[in-house]
């Protein structure tokens, strides 16, 4: 089955307090956005890419490509409200009868195994999403009360959550809801049971200067 991956860069990175979106805040010297991209074409070299970009930072991409040399060949898709009608607008792009990843930008230290296995596994059994397991104790809240609950119960979910396209577009013709806070939701929402398959701790997502920091520091590794 063909592959298509939606890389989701429609935020701004408000809780960066930096004047660069997030997605374009260099490390190692290059955007975080291009080594996102770099990721999924090291893993399958012909994989269709999607990047979802606010229209009004098209023309800052376009510069920064040249800056930097990027030729990987991409298709741009108009941000949306929400992560949700991002993803909308990146899926109206990708045929059917495929295989497609949709992945946040701002997660640069995805592991190519990780890819490899979420694309494999969804290939078979329809659907996949990479998990971790939590390392600290958590405690549920409800009002002023709260109380302990057990951790091997929860996983922290990542991306990129892959599906067979002809599902997950599907699922994405019912309306948006506020509970959708991910693409495995909006599947599960449809009555898709929901495949979890292990991912890698470093695939952090970047949303403030300290995990800038911390990539920074994974990526000398």
């Amino acid at each position: 089955m063909k592959k298509y991956v939606i890389i989701v860069a429609g935020g701004t990175g408000s809780r960066m307090n930096n004047a660069i979106p997030k997605q374009f805040i260099e490390l190692k010297g290059k955007p975080i956005l291009m080594h996102t991209i770099e990721k999924f074409t090291s893993a399958f070299p012909d994989i269709f890419v999607i990047v979802v970009l606010s229209k009004s930072l098209n023309v800052a991409w376009g510069n920064l490509c040249i800056k930097h040399n990027f030729t990987i060949s991409h298709q741009l898709a108009d941000g949306g409200e929400t992560r949700y009608h991002s993803v909308k607008n990146g899926l109206a792009l990708v045929p059917v009868a495929c295989v497609v990843g949709i992945h946040d930008a701002a997660r640069p230290l995805v592991s190519k195994q990780t890819i490899l296995n979420a694309f494999e596994t969804a290939e078979v059994r329809g659907n996949a999403s990479p998990c971790v397991p939590l390392n600290d104790s958590i405690r549920f809240l409800k009002g002023k009360d709260n109380c302990a609950v057990d951790r091997r119960h929860y996983s922290i979910i990542q991306t990129p959550q892959c599906f067979h396209s002809d599902l997950i577009k599907k699922a994405f013709l019912k309306a948006y809801k506020p509970e959708f806070t991910d693409d495995a939701s909006v599947l599960e929402a449809f009555g898709e049971k929901i495949n979890l398959i292990e991912g890698n701790r470093e695939n952090i997502k970047i949303t403030t200067e300290q995990d800038l920091i911390i990539a920074e520091a994974l990526m000398e590794n």
